[in-house]
């Protein structure tokens, strides 16, 4: 059971993630890219789900998101209607971040409904198999809960709750090849040496399993707590947890002729401030050099052009 001095800590680490509505875009985020992958406004479509009460979108939150995929020469649009066939007809890639049940869209505490119909999941399912991408992005606790039945139709298991590294006192999560937690594998290769990832960081987020074969590229250091509350950013020494050790934050897996992409945090692939103090979070943290050029390889992955 989790002693005061972990409650302590948890909550220590809840301040340095921020709170929800002390997080805004970085408008001025605007990284190098040295060698697009596609002729501006002629690459694949990109939707980023915008219709299940998504925390990122793509004027929002994900805003610097948007803009360095468009500069990458992707066709970013928006889509605000629920996911059927025809939604998705044209669509290359579907970016699907902190979707929610319209439940926890204001209180972010247990139960956390599902955010897709039965439905939605088919047609996303059945989509994927014909050769279509998905990019799964759950953050911590409710997010997971939201996503569970449409992860799982892919074989992931998400845990709804928030994944803490024990030894680290700032809310984020480092990943490096160097230390293996960072996976080999084309997407960390890049196209070439000047787009190799050697380091990853991630801010909090949530953890899963795989049920199915998949290739890791963010596999959750052994020191990982996963801490379950009833409420989010709410702990204290009774709030369940779980080793993390063996658990995942980054992983990709061929679904039929498809491919699918699935990550345990959000803000990683976001560029944020927050707080009275403006502090980076995401790509445009100076800890996280290599997370701009993580996100453009994991979209060269699914789009084929790895």
């Amino acid at each position: 059971m989790p002693t005061l001095r972990d409650a302590l800590l948890c909550l220590a680490l809840a301040g340095a993630s921020q709170a929800p509505a002390q997080q805004l875009a970085d408008t001025a985020f605007n990284p190098p890219i040295a060698r697009p992958a596609y002729a501006e406004g002629r690459g694949p479509i990109v939707l980023i789900d915008e219709a299940h009460n998504n925390f990122h979108t793509a004027d929002g939150r994900y805003l610097a998101f948007a803009r360095l995929l468009r500069r990458d020469g992707y066709v970013v649009r928006p889509n605000k209607a629920p996911l059927t066939k025809a939604a998705l007809d044209g669509a290359r890639i579907l970016v699907i971040a902190n979707a929610l049940h319209e439940r926890n869209r204001d209180e972010w505490d247990l139960p956390s409904p599902t955010a897709f119909s039965p439905d939605e999941i088919a047609a996303i399912r059945d989509w994927v198999a014909a050769g279509g991408s998905l990019l799964l992005i759950a953050d911590h606790m409710p997010f997971p809960g939201a996503i569970e039945h449409l992860a799982a139709v892919f074989g992931i298991l998400f845990v709804n709750g928030f994944a803490q590294d024990s030894t680290r006192n700032d809310g984020t999560l480092v990943f490096r090849r160097s230390s293996g937690s960072l996976g080999t594998h084309a997407i960390t290769n890049g196209r070439a040496a000047g787009e190799r990832v050697d380091s990853v960081f991630s801010f909090t987020g949530s953890a899963f399993r795989a049920m199915v074969p998949v290739d890791t590229l963010m596999r959750l250091p052994a020191t990982t707590l996963v801490h379950m509350p009833n409420v989010a950013w709410q702990f204290s020494r009774l709030t369940p947890r779980l080793a993390g050790a063996g658990m995942l934050q980054g992983a990709v897996l061929t679904h039929g002729r498809g491919r699918v992409a699935v990550f345990g945090e959000a803000a990683m692939f976001s560029a944020q401030v927050s707080g009275p103090q403006r502090n980076p979070m995401g790509m445009n943290n100076p800890t996280a050099p290599q997370n701009a050029r993580f996100l453009l390889n994991v979209l060269h992955w699914l789009s084929g052009a790895l």
